[in-house]
């Protein structure tokens, strides 16, 4: 019998339908059996939802925005879950989404669907960062050794600091990048109510909800966080961020964002009294969490709004900052601030012990740090409040000058076309929203390291994702 000739088969030839068939039922019968295999050993939750998930990473591999989207959606709602199928390296949802975004982005360029790509100073200051940051990793494992999740966290800060780079050719056109920042306050606004849902309920039952998410790569037992660790004192609100100041430092960029667009003319929710409704549950979250760093950040984000557009602003930042001090309900934060400030309550006694100790790290290997997988000398530790202490422990006062050269390049970069942006009604407050929460983001820095510590990547991740929006946003003057 003569075998048929593939090579020439139509749609409607027979030969091609029963193979066609065959293909597909091999496909659902492998599909199937895996299926099967997967609920056996892990139960109905984990079959489906890897079912679910393939069903979901297709999609992304077949639209790039719609991998951006989903990067957006886990990095607010389920910031730090992993495969439910633990591997050698189990890698988080963000590593799968980022990956699968820079995997099509590359699929794109490799079949001419992109050209020219779009590039500005402040990319080759990251990748000079990135570079260093490679070299200190590599230098810090002749003196610890290395596990497989310090690498997963290492690779996955890389990883972040590239999809920062790419959102600028990817991000083309006003449309585009106000339909992403709209997506960034919905979905914030969603992780708030979370937040403030947490609060509210019992908090043994809010510890049930939240231990179901150990499945996920999440901490089991003794998640629900309180006021200097003390169950008598206030509740913090955590949502699914697993630290209250983690938490915050999320918030904060959210909110920022949010605030821009109530004082735009042209808000991306289209609406202005839309943009309140989705800033509310940030606002209330964000005070829930107890953050005093936070709070700084989004005071010192209303006084750069102020410098550079609307200073009618001013003297209602008064009017707040009076309210703030004197209401009855606000008493509790303002007694913290000032425990603070004068040094007396616990968690700043050990913040400026940290800072201690972070300092004679870093006066004995000043240049080069000591790396991402532990201190060489007993008597030292990796581990600071600090996002700029952090750096320079691990990078040396060289690494943290090339990150402050980043940042203040990207603030550059935006501010020298300030008077074009300022022009667009569409731009203008897309680009203060995120140079606020940048720069917001720099002030929360000082008081916690949340922003540059690979255990943390997810707040990292937002921090990288709002530079490299300020930049589209700066960038997208060139297009109007």
């Amino acid at each position: 019998m003569a075998t048929p000739n593939l090579g020439r088969l139509s749609l409607s030839d027979p030969n091609h339908e029963r193979l066609t068939a065959v293909l597909v039922g091999l496909a659902l019968g492998v599909s199937a059996l895996l299926l099967g295999v997967l609920t056996s050993i892990g139960g109905p939750l984990i079959g489906f939802g890897v079912l679910i998930g393939a069903g979901v990473a297709l999609y992304v591999l077949s639209d790039l925005m719609a991998g951006l989207y989903l990067t957006l959606i886990i990095a607010a709602l389920l910031p730090f879950a992993t495969l439910p199928v633990k591997i050698a390296v189990t890698p988080t949802l963000i590593d799968c989404a980022i990956g699968g975004f820079i995997v099509v982005y590359l699929f794109q360029w490799m079949t001419g669907k992109r050209s020219r790509p779009r590039f500005v100073t402040a990319h080759l200051l990251i990748v000079a960062f990135m570079l260093f940051a490679l070299f200190s990793f590599v230098a810090g494992l002749g003196h610890s050794s290395l596990t497989t999740t310090i690498l997963r966290e290492f690779v996955e800060l890389m990883l972040i600091m590239v999809f920062a780079i790419i959102l600028l050719d990817v991000i083309r056109d006003v449309r585009t990048l106000r339909r992403i920042t709209f997506a960034i306050l919905i979905v914030g606004a969603v992780q708030a109510v979370i937040g403030i849902v947490l609060v509210l309920i019992n908090p043994v039952t809010a510890e049930r909800l939240l231990n179901t998410l150990s499945r996920f790569g999440y901490p089991a037992g003794g998640v629900i966080r309180y006021v200097e660790e003390n169950p008598s004192l206030a509740e913090r609100a955590i949502g699914t961020w697993v630290d209250p100041n983690a938490y915050g430092g999320f918030l904060l960029i959210v909110g920022i964002i949010g605030g821009a667009q109530i004082l735009s003319e042209k808000p991306v929710t289209g609406s202005r009294w839309l943009a309140v409704v989705l800033l509310v549950p940030v606002a209330l979250a964000m005070l829930l969490t107890q953050s005093r760093g936070a709070l700084v950040a989004v005071a010192v984000a209303a006084v750069f709004f102020a410098a550079l557009r609307y200073r009618w602003l001013i003297p209602l930042m008064i009017v707040a900052g009076v309210a703030f001090v004197v209401l009855p309900f606000t008493q509790s934060y303002v007694n913290r601030f000032l425990q603070g400030v004068n040094n007396q309550d616990l968690a700043t006694q050990m913040r400026f012990g940290e800072y201690k100790d972070a300092l004679i790290l870093i006066g004995r290997y000043p240049l080069f740090g000591v790396g991402f997988t532990g201190a060489p000398d007993r008597d030292i530790y990796l581990g600071v409040s600090s996002t700029y202490l952090t750096i320079a422990g691990k990078m040396g006062v060289i690494g943290l000058g090339l990150f402050l050269l980043t940042i203040a390049e990207v603030f550059r970069y935006g501010l020298w076309r300030w008077r074009t942006i300022r022009r667009d009604a569409l731009l203008a407050n897309v680009w203060l929203g995120y140079a606020g929460a940048l720069l917001g983001a720099m002030i929360g820095g000082v008081f916690d390291h949340f922003y540059f510590n690979i255990d943390f990547n997810s707040v990292g991740l937002m921090f990288w994702l709002t530079a490299g929006l300020a930049l589209v946003a700066a960038r997208l003057t060139d297009s109007t």
